[in-house]
């Protein structure tokens, strides 16, 4: 079998390769999962040739494992059972802004950095998660359901249709993108749903294990005409969660999350020096809430809002104390904004390396009130395994107006020592297992995590095996992630 020479033929010849240099670096990615080695990698550049790779591929029964980005974080895109890459870079055309219907459609291949400079050229924006590095594809984070910082109901999703190549080479769109003519057609792709089942819900978090995407829409809004960004250091997490739970269903704000010290100081330091300084001095939990205006009579919203959170803080939440800066730290406003509205720039260290150069997350969904007691169960867990706690960034973050949240936790380490990098990977897993066995809701489990998850999920795994066998009967399409 020709590997090489079977590809050109679909993509040409400079789009194809087995370079071992190149492939080698597909072989892991910023988790602690390890693959193998693919066989090739290509790169297509039009739907046509990724439905011509996918059928070639049930016809000589070799994996396939789409990737989007060049930053990967979970192990998601690490070949499992080796097979070709299928390198969705040359997606990276923004297709049409709509700002009528308030969508945007683009190819996976798009970053964060050219998808936001191009919105903001039209006066509008996308609803971020916290500090996207700006080389990652943003189709690679909605794919993936990150949680944005904003809580606002409108925008919990944030998706609203795609274009897929099913494993069997089929191409189909999701939602109203379905519609004859699309997209000259009136539906214009701006509803996710139907007629009948969900089919984009299908893709999403099914790690390139159901079909490729090629291109999505997103919902996006106008860029605000005034923001102000509000800060409450809380002596008590528990204060700040009731009093979220007061005003956040009142539709009040955009962006709202709660970091701790150490995550609050690796985003606003510059180098390492400034993050020891700046996690010294910040308090344990730091609320962040932007109020704006968007187009129409922006100034009153303002007002109503700030004259709200001031009557709910005087007559029911006297110790909560919002102001417009971060006490001490007078330039903390202007990085917070800029932060929560662009993506991290490819010239700085991404800040999650900048307490110890690398990180391991944990995060799963809950209801706020119990918040306290899972950071509890993270000391307990970080005192047993001897990693100090006070060293572990804390970040929640309000999902459709503290309707739930998604609670992440943190552990950094030093890449270059492998006791470190091994303390975190058993801190990881034990948190894990205590997190679950409390009710933690895990939606988007990885690695070892996601074997223990569906071990206990016995009925949920057997339909997902039963649907991938529907779907991708050859199992070409990522083998080896999900349960299976």
């Amino acid at each position: 079998m020709d590997i090489l020479k079977d590809l050109a033929a679909i993509v040409g010849t400079e789009f194809v390769t087995q370079d071992p240099s190149v492939l080698s670096e597909y072989v892991s990615d910023l988790s602690f999962t390890k693959g193998s080695q693919p066989e090739a990698v290509v790169c297509p550049k039009t739907t046509e040739e990724v439905s011509r790779i996918v059928k070639w591929a049930n016809e000589k029964n070799i994996p396939l494992v789409p990737v989007s980005s060049p930053v990967h974080l979970y192990g998601t895109t690490v070949p499992k059972q080796g097979g070709v890459i299928v390198n969705m870079k040359r997606f990276d055309e923004i297709y049409e802004i709509d700002k009528v219907n308030r969508l945007v459609r683009f190819g996976v291949g798009v970053s964060w950095e050219k998808l936001t400079a191009a919105l903001r050229e039209e006066g509008m924006r996308v609803i971020m998660p916290l500090a996207p590095r700006a080389e990652r594809a943003v189709a690679t984070d909605h794919l993936e359901r990150e949680v944005t910082t904003s809580m606002v109901y409108d925008y919990g999703e944030p998706t609203q249709s795609m274009e897929v190549v099913f494993p069997n080479g089929d191409v189909f769109r999701t939602g109203s993108a379905s519609a004859p003519k699309f997209p000259y057609s009136p539906a214009r792709g701006a509803n996710p749903a139907g007629p009948g089942l969900d089919f984009y819900r299908l893709l999403q978090c099914a790690q390139g294990t159901m079909g490729i995407v090629t291109w999505m829409s997103l919902k996006i809004q106008s860029i605000p005409r005034i923001d102000k960004i509000k800060f409450a250091p809380l002596d008590h997490l528990k204060d700040g969660i009731s009093y979220l739970y007061r005003i956040l269903p009142r539709r009040i704000g955009q962006e709202c999350l709660i970091l701790n010290n150490v995550d609050l100081a690796a985003l606003l330091a510059e180098e390492r020096g400034e993050f020891e300084k700046l996690c010294g001095k910040l308090p344990e939990y730091t609320l962040i809430l932007t109020i704006s205006g968007l187009i129409r009579r922006p100034e009153e919203k303002i007002a109503y809002e700030e004259h709200f959170l001031e009557d709910i803080m005087k007559n029911e939440f006297p110790q909560i104390v919002l102001t417009d800066y971060l006490p001490g730290f007078p330039k903390a406003a202007g990085r917070m904004m800029n932060i929560l509205r662009t993506a991290w720039p490819q010239d700085r260290p991404y800040w999650k390396s900048v307490p110890k150069g690398a990180w391991q997350d944990l995060f799963f969904i809950t209801r706020p009130e119990r918040v306290p007691e899972f950071i509890e169960r993270m000391r307990s867990v970080a005192g047993e395994e001897s990693y100090p706690f006070d060293e572990i960034g804390i970040y929640e973050q309000p999902i459709e107006h503290n309707r739930a949240c998604q609670l992440q936790f943190t552990f950094y380490y030093d890449p270059e020592c492998k006791a470190s990098a091994e303390a975190v990977k058993s801190l990881q897993k034990k948190a894990f297992e205590s997190m679950h066995d409390a009710g933690g809701y895990f939606t988007r489990p990885y690695g070892d995590m996601a074997e223990r998850l569906y071990d206990h999920a016995a009925s949920y795994t057997a339909a997902l095996k039963k649907v991938k066998a529907l779907f991708d009967p050859n199992n070409v399409m990522n083998p080896g992630n999900l349960c299976f």
